[in-house]
């Protein structure tokens, strides 16, 4: 099937925090959503069937529970009934935005995700309901072609959004289309959190998925293009990202991803949006998924005369390091339960520091969240240090293999390479209780080759 994404530049309040009314409040938006209009129709041009939206992209961000107000829809939460609201736009009040939408979606006979802020009346009665008496989500709207509202997503996992509650329940949402089945939906930093993420996928058996995001790009491991990859990679999943493009903010890198082919966009150069539209296949059946182990043997060798390891700090954690020194070498490294291995052979020798590093513990920077990863990453500089920092250019190209004795099947395999584009590896998978993944050589230079796990249950 043909999809496309758009990373969209929002047009943003100059003052997020000032109350308004919903007049200048929709002003603002309808010049977010002219630009929605004119992506739509270039799309459906070029054959897409569906087209996916960033998180925030209407209305923007950084407001207060009481300054967003105005920019909210009236959504009506509830599976019951099939509304149109661009054949039916006089059932609700306050629904101009996702009228807009509809409208897109049946003019260009479309199917349509977008992600918008919703508010809903609450009961006095109801213990969860805040003092406003009112929910404010974080919303994804899905509309098929004809422009009727098949789906809404109320985001879980809110990455420090003053102006959104948390649903009192997770939502499973997904919706059906003709040309490739069911797709799944949910929000950003969800991606990293079981529910409803890794839920919804497990028990809806679902392969295909649409992901509105705002993300701000982190390296060495958790950069949008990267993580969107890795997750399509992990799962056996087409994901459809959209993200939003503001470098000043590090927000930039969308994607159509399959597990084993990306059409991405990262951009910190360069403003305005971009559409990305691709062909992909419909998975249907499924593959050997990375999540299973697979009998076999992993050589674990003792290393003779191990460089030092040293401490150093990676996206806020406190990494242990081993140097990757020399042309070619095995090298381990442990922390806690969680051995790191790696063997290496450097195609080309250059002047720069890589290292292997692990780490086993609790995130607790931005968010709450068990980790396990055993990363080969380039350094900063030749310092020990430098190893953690965030590096974009790398020449080395290096054959490898690594895996780690994780205790969580959830990994992310992640490949990253010079310039911010991505390689994909030749085999990954488990082996005799230890995960591996190997690369007889990137197509650029290394910067990021990590297994990336996550242990939810000891969240």
């Amino acid at each position: 099937y043909v999809a496309a994404v758009y990373e969209h530049e929002s047009i943003l309040s100059l003052n997020p925090a000032a109350l308004v009314e919903r007049r200048s409040a929709l002003e603002l938006m309808g010049r977010n959503l002219d630009v929605y209009e004119q992506q739509v129709l270039a799309a459906a041009r070029q054959g897409a069937q569906i087209i996916v939206f960033p998180e925030d992209g209407i209305h923007g961000f950084n407001f207060t529970r009481s300054s967003i107000y105005p920019y909210l829809d009236f959504v009506l939460h509830s599976h019951s009934g099939k509304w149109n609201p661009c054949r039916e736009p006089y059932l609700f009040n306050d629904t101009e935005v996702v009228q807009r939408l509809s409208c897109m979606a049946l003019k260009n006979k479309i199917f349509l995700v977008a992600n918008l802020g919703t508010k809903q009346p609450c009961e006095r009665t109801d213990p969860r309901c805040p003092a406003d008496g009112r929910y404010q989500f974080n919303t994804n709207v899905a509309f098929d072609a004809s422009g009727t509202l098949v789906a809404m997503y109320r985001k879980h996992n809110l990455y420090f959004e003053d102006a959104f509650d948390t649903p009192p329940e997770p939502d499973y949402t997904f919706f059906d289309t003709p040309f490739a089945g069911k797709f799944g939906m949910f929000t950003c930093f969800d991606i990293l959190f079981f529910e409803p993420a890794v839920s919804l996928i497990r028990q809806y058996n679902l392969k295909q998925i649409v992901y509105p995001t705002a993300w701000m790009n982190q390296l060495p491991l958790l950069s949008a293009v990267e993580f969107q990859q890795a997750f399509a990679t992990a799962f056996n999943v087409n994901i459809l990202a959209a993200n939003i493009h503001h470098p000043t903010l590090g927000m930039t890198g969308s994607g159509i991803y399959t597990p084993v082919k990306s059409f991405i966009y990262h951009n910190m150069e360069s403003y305005g949006g971009k559409l990305i539209v691709a062909e992909i296949p419909v998975i249907t059946t499924d593959y050997k998924t990375n999540l299973e182990k697979t009998p076999g043997r992993v050589s674990v060798k003792g290393n003779e005369q191990s460089p030092p390891s040293f401490y150093a700090e990676m996206m806020y954690d406190n990494f242990t390091f081993v140097p990757v020194w020399g042309e070619k070498g095995e090298l381990q490294v442990c922390a806690n339960t969680l051995c790191c291995y790696l063997n290496y052979q450097r195609a080309i020798l250059t002047d720069e520091l890589y290292a292997l590093g692990v780490f086993d513990g609790l995130h607790t920077v931005h968010g709450t969240y068990y980790v396990q990863a055993c990363a080969l990453v380039k350094c900063g500089g030749l310092s020990f240090s430098t190893c953690g920092q965030e590096v974009t250019d790398a020449r080395a190209l290096i054959n490898f293999q690594l895996w780690g004795n994780m205790s969580t099947p959830y990994i992310f395999p992640l490949l990253l390479t010079s310039g911010i584009t991505l390689d994909f590896a030749d085999h990954m998978g488990w082996k005799s209780n230890h995960y591996f993944i190997s690369k007889n050589r990137t197509s650029s230079g290394l910067l990021t080759a990590a297994l990336y796990g996550r242990w939810y249950e000891k969240d």
